[in-house]
């Protein structure tokens, strides 16, 4: 049975409950903040690194707070919608984005490290980082955008194209020509079986 308390601090409710309710109890939104802050961040930290991520995370849900108001109650998951502001926040910090990809684009293969925990497969990704760095560097910021949301999140296609704000045909066309761009940068090699992490 659910307590009267957990009724009140939202937790046991879906976000669109959760944010409408806000909107008459604004602390009710913090509930929002700790389900979704970690993965924001993570998504974050992955594009910009650790320290402009803590503030894309502080600028998204500051955002997303203020624009409560206007979020879609259809849509019980916020996510889709967080990633969407989060994309456009970090959108705002492309420069260090862009500095991110060019160190890792110059980083060699041979870096250091213990070969006893690393399997064959997290050795391949490490030696075509450099190279899937510069193959990212030549894709525009949306192209960019729509294929990290994609390789980076679980997100369904469904829930990207709500995410950019764009209709699910154009997240599959758009992404069917980013696989085409980057195949011809790095062969035969499909960039989204790989581990991506950048940090």
């Amino acid at each position: 049975m659910v307590s009267a308390q957990a009724l009140l601090d939202g937790s046991t409710l879906d976000d669109s409950t959760v944010i409408a309710r806000s909107l008459e109890q604004p602390e009710l939104f913090a509930v929002v903040f700790d389900r979704h802050a970690d993965e924001m961040f993570r998504y974050a930290a992955r594009r910009l690194g650790a320290e402009p991520a803590e503030d894309v995370v502080a600028e998204v849900f500051l955002v997303a707070f203020r624009h409560r108001g206007r979020y879609d109650r259809t849509r019980p998951d916020a996510r889709p919608w967080l990633y969407g502001i989060t994309t456009n926040v970090a959108s705002q910090h492309r420069r260090a984005e862009r500095r991110r990809i060019d160190v890792m684009a110059r980083i060699g293969a041979d870096r250091p490290g213990s070969f006893d925990d690393r399997s064959v497969e997290r050795v391949t990704a490490q030696q075509l980082q450099p190279r899937l760095a510069r193959a990212l560097s030549t894709l525009s910021s949306r192209e960019r955008d729509l294929l990290l949301l994609v390789a980076w999140t679980d997100l369904s296609y469904e829930d990207v194209a709500e995410a950019l704000r764009i209709p699910t045909g154009t997240v599959r066309s758009r992404l069917h020509r980013v696989r085409v761009k980057l195949r011809r940068t790095l062969g035969a090699i499909d960039p989204f079986t790989l581990e991506t992490q950048h940090g």
